[in-house]
C-alpha cells in the first residue's frame, strides 16, 4: 500500500518502501513513479496521460522519502534546488556499533557529537558499486557527510546522516570505508544480509522551501516497522533527543 505524506497541486512526497524502484530500470519491476501516476489519475480522475516528474531517486533497498513534480514548473524549480543543494535530506542509518566504540573512549556520551567524512569515490558501473579513497583519483569525485550517533544498543548504533554531496551510494560507501557498513548491506560489507532484503538505510527527513507557494515545507517518514529500528529510536526518544 502506497504511503502519500504530503500532496499538493505541484508536488506529492511518498514513503518508498525498501525493495521498491523509483524509475523503470532493466528488472522490468514496477517502477514507484507509475503507481504514483495511478494514484494521481484515480484520486483526482485525470482524463488521459499523467504527468509525473522523478526529480531524485533512493537505492532500490532503502526506505523513505521520494519527492515528485506534479507539474513541469515544479520539476524545473526542483531540479534547480536539488543542483543547488536547496532540498535538504535527513538519513537515518543503523550500523555496527563496535568500530564507532573503539573510536571513542566516551561512546556513550558521545551523542549529537558531529563527525564529518570526506572521501574520493569511484563509481564502478558493471559492479554498480563506487569505491572510497582518501585522496582524489582518476574519474574520482569528492563525496562530504556529516553524521552523529542517536542512540545505540550493545551491538547497534543509529546514526543521522546529513550529506553534503550527492554521488552514487554515497553514505553506504562512506560508512563502509569508516569501517562501519550498514546493517544488512552485504554489497558494501555487512556480515549479513536482513531478512527482507533491505538495508537498514532510510531518507528520514525533508526540508525545503516550496518551489511555487514558497512556503517551506518539514516532513518526516514514519521509521520502518522493525523490531531494530523501533528499539533504537524508542531509546532515541526516552533519551529527550
Amino acid at each position: 500500500m502506497m504511503n502519500v505524506v504530503y500532496e499538493d497541486n505541484h508536488i506529492i512526497i511518498v514513503n518508498k518502501q525498501s525493495g521498491e524502484i523509483v524509475q523503470g530500470d532493466k528488472t522490468g519491476d514496477r517502477p514507484l513513479s507509475d503507481i504514483v501516476k495511478d494514484y494521481i489519475k484515480e484520486k483526482y480522475q485525470k482524463p488521459g496521460a499523467v504527468f509525473l516528474g522523478v526529480v531524485h531517486r533512493l537505492d532500490r533497498p532503502v526506505s523513505g522519502l521520494v519527492i515528485f513534480a506534479r507539474t513541469s514548473k515544479a520539476l524545473t524549480r526542483l531540479n534547480k534546488m536539488f543542483a543547488e543543494g536547496e532540498i535538504h535530506k535527513t538519513y537515518w542509518a543503523i550500523v555496527g556499533s563496535e568500530k564507532l566504540r573503539v573510536k571513542s573512549e566516551k561512546f556513550a556520551t558521545a551523542t549529537q557529537e558531529w563527525h564529518t567524512l570526506e572521501h574520493w569515490l569511484v563509481r564502478n558501473e558493471k559492479q554498480n558499486k563506487s569505491y572510497a579513497y582518501p585522496t582524489e583519483k582518476p574519474n574520482a569525485k569528492k563525496a562530504i557527510l556529516k553524521y552523529r550517533a542517536l542512540s545505540h544498543s550493545d551491538n547497534y548504533t543509529l546514526l543521522e546522516v546529513h550529506l553534503l554531496t550527492g554521488r552514487h551510494h554515497q553514505i553506504r560507501c562512506q560508512l563502509a570505508a569508516m569501517g562501519c557498513p550498514i546493517k544488512g548491506d552485504l554489497k558494501y560489507g555487512a556480515p549479513r544480509s536482513n531478512p527482507d532484503g533491505s538495508i537498514s538505510l532510510m531518507a528520514r527527513r525533508v526540508e525545503f522551501i516550496h518551489p511555487v507557494s514558497k512556503e517551506p515545507i518539514v516532513v518526516e517518514a514514519p521509521v520502518p516497522n522493525d523490531a531494530l529500528w523501533q528499539a533504537l529510536t524508542q531509546d532515541f526518544s526516552q533519551q529527550g533527543q
